[in-house]
Formats: C-alpha cells, sequence, structure tokens
C-alpha cells in the first residue's frame, strides 16, 4: 500500500515537471511570435481564455443581425436594402468561422449557443439597444462597427492561429461596413435639416455605449493580464478606446455633427479625453437588464427553435451518406 502511495506521488511529481517544462516552452513560442496550432500543446487556461473570448465574439455577431436586420424592409430604397442585406449576412458568415475556430479548440458548437440561449453566456452589450430610426444603421456602421475594427484587428495577429486567421476576412469586411454606416451618415448630414437632426439624435444615443463595448477600464478588467501575457490580446481596453476616440471624433467634425460628450477636451499631444463612463449603465446590460436584452434572447431562441428540423435533416443526410460510404467501402 505505501509503495503504491509513493508511487502515485512519483507520478504526480512528475506531471507537474512536465507541465511545467511544457509550460515554459509554451510562452516561450509566444513571446518569439509563433503560432499557436490546434494540435499544439497549450494550458488549459489558454484554451479555456480562447473558448470564451471566441465563442463571445461569435455570439456577438449573430446577435448583432437582429439590430439591422429588422430595417431591411425599411431601408429609404433599394440600393440601401441590397446592401444591408449582404451586411447581415456578412455578420452571419462571421460568426459561423469563429463557431468554427472555438471548435478546433475542443468546444462544441451546439454547447456554445445553448449556453448563449440560456443566457449563461455573453455577447457584446451593443447589441442591447434598440435601433429606432434608419439613422441609427447609420451609426452602427460608423461607431460600432469602427469600433469592433479597432478591437479585430490586432487580433489579426493574435497567438492562435485558426482565431487570428479566420479575423483577417472578418476585418476585410468590417472595413466595408464601417464605410457603408459613414456614407449613410454624410447622406443624411447633407441632406435636410431634419435628416441631420436624426442623425445628431442617433449619435447621442449611441454614443456611450459604444465607448463601453472596449470593456471596462484596466484596472477593473479581469482577464487582461492573462490574455496580453499569451498575446491573445496587444492593446489594453482603455488603449483601445483612446484610439477609437481620436480616430472618431475627426470623422463627426467633418460631418457637422456634435460628440454628446460636454467634458470632452483635447490635450497638447493631440488626444481627445472623454468624460466618465457611466459604468453603472454597462453592469445593468451585461446583467441581462438593457433595454432589448429580453427580446434579443428571446429571438435567438424562437430562431433555434424554428430550425430544429434544418439542424435534425442536416444531421440525418449526414448519417445517411456516412452508411452509404461505409457500404461502398466494403463491396
Amino acid at each position: 500500500m505505501y509503495t503504491q502511495a509513493l508511487n502515485n506521488n512519483s507520478d504526480a511529481a512528475d506531471r507537474t515537471i512536465e507541465d511545467a517544462a511544457h509550460t515554459t516552452a509554451f510562452q516561450a513560442r509566444i513571446d518569439a511570435e509563433a503560432r499557436i496550432e490546434p494540435n499544439d500543446w497549450m494550458p488549459a487556461a489558454y484554451r479555456k481564455t480562447l473558448v470564451r473570448q471566441i465563442s463571445q465574439h461569435a455570439h456577438s455577431e449573430i446577435v448583432g443581425m437582429l439590430p439591422e436586420g429588422n430595417w431591411i424592409t425599411r431601408a429609404p430604397s433599394l440600393r440601401r436594402k441590397v446592401a444591408l442585406l449582404a451586411k447581415v449576412q456578412d455578420e452571419c458568415g462571421h460568426g459561423l468561422y469563429l463557431y468554427a475556430a472555438a471548435e478546433t479548440l475542443g468546444a462544441s458548437r451546439e454547447e456554445l449557443v445553448d449556453a448563449m440561449l440560456a443566457g449563461k453566456a455573453k455577447y457584446s452589450s451593443i447589441f442591447n439597444y434598440p435601433t429606432l430610426t434608419w439613422a441609427d444603421i447609420g451609426v452602427i456602421g460608423w461607431l460600432v462597427d469602427g469600433a469592433a475594427i479597432m478591437n479585430q484587428i490586432p487580433l489579426c495577429r493574435c497567438s492562435y492561429g485558426p482565431y487570428a486567421r479566420a479575423m483577417i476576412r472578418v476585418c476585410k469586411e468590417e472595413s466595408f461596413h464601417q464605410r457603408q454606416g459613414y456614407e449613410i451618415m454624410l447622406t443624411l448630414c447633407r441632406g435636410s435639416a431634419a435628416q441631420k437632426a436624426m442623425a445628431q439624435d442617433a449619435l447621442n444615443r449611441w454614443w456611450w455605449p459604444v465607448l463601453m463595448m472596449f470593456g471596462p477600464p484596466d484596472q477593473a478588467s479581469q482577464h487582461g493580464d492573462a490574455s496580453t501575457k499569451w498575446k491573445i490580446k496587444r492593446f489594453s481596453n482603455d488603449e483601445l478606446r483612446q484610439k477609437f476616440v481620436d480616430a472618431t471624433v475627426p470623422q463627426a467634425q467633418y460631418l457637422g455633427l456634435s460628440i454628446p460628450d460636454p467634458g470632452m477636451t483635447q490635450d497638447e499631444e493631440g488626444h481627445w479625453r472623454h468624460g466618465a463612463i457611466d459604468w453603472s449603465e454597462f453592469k445593468q446590460v451585461l446583467a441581462g437588464n438593457g433595454p432589448c436584452n429580453r427580446d434579443r434572447l428571446a429571438a435567438r431562441r424562437k430562431a433555434h427553435d424554428d430550425g430544429a428540423w434544418v439542424r435534425e435533416a442536416a444531421a440525418a443526410y449526414a448519417e445517411k451518406r456516412k452508411f452509404r460510404q461505409a457500404a461502398q467501402a466494403a463491396e
């Protein structure tokens, strides 16, 4: 009995030494800017962090279809309808790329989706706000997709290969979405006084929620240190938020719109410093108490339930095809 116990302790010690060696080698690869691939050894915490981040990103793309999809039939022209439809389709594709990337980490797509539908997994807080006018579609393209690009371009250099490669195409398409939104805003601002007022109203309602998209301030961020160490994330929340503000204020000035922040100032280095963000609102939205939280999840649950027959048919076809291939191989 004592010998067995000693052997077990020795095995545990060996595994600890082996894991430490793997961890050291893993971090050395990260520091050398090498890409980690699905079959490579990786710490459990690295895998867990990636699954959490990639799945939340995927959920955000899928839920993000809802605010804009609501306006496809109400867009003011055929050209606008076609462009908005293409954008919503792009967002669906982004979700699929990202779910596939999460699957390379051993995550089940079904489990990830079920967690989101159950309210256990998060998606971007920005999609819990309503789109009240056509100008909101312009603001989403200009600001929301602009903020997404600011977040996502560094992810093209993420240490995890499948995620980084997926982000290259996502960022190219998001860049088109941002330009599309800005063009809508430019058209409104060059239109009638009522149209420009509509554009200003949309900016007033979306500005602060968009700043919250970058996440809590660095001192309150829960995952920043590990993500930065592993080079999943290249910049902090506050750094990305500042880059976004510096890029966006001149665009608003060109449109002739006013940023709804009376406390905003420009420092000696040319950076635009925004006022205090109401993080209590951010926490309320994350807790499920935003203007559209319940509506968004209800819409996704309904779509999931209505699409059950499609998943069942696809599974049945795959099983039938597998059986046919096995029968042909046996001949």
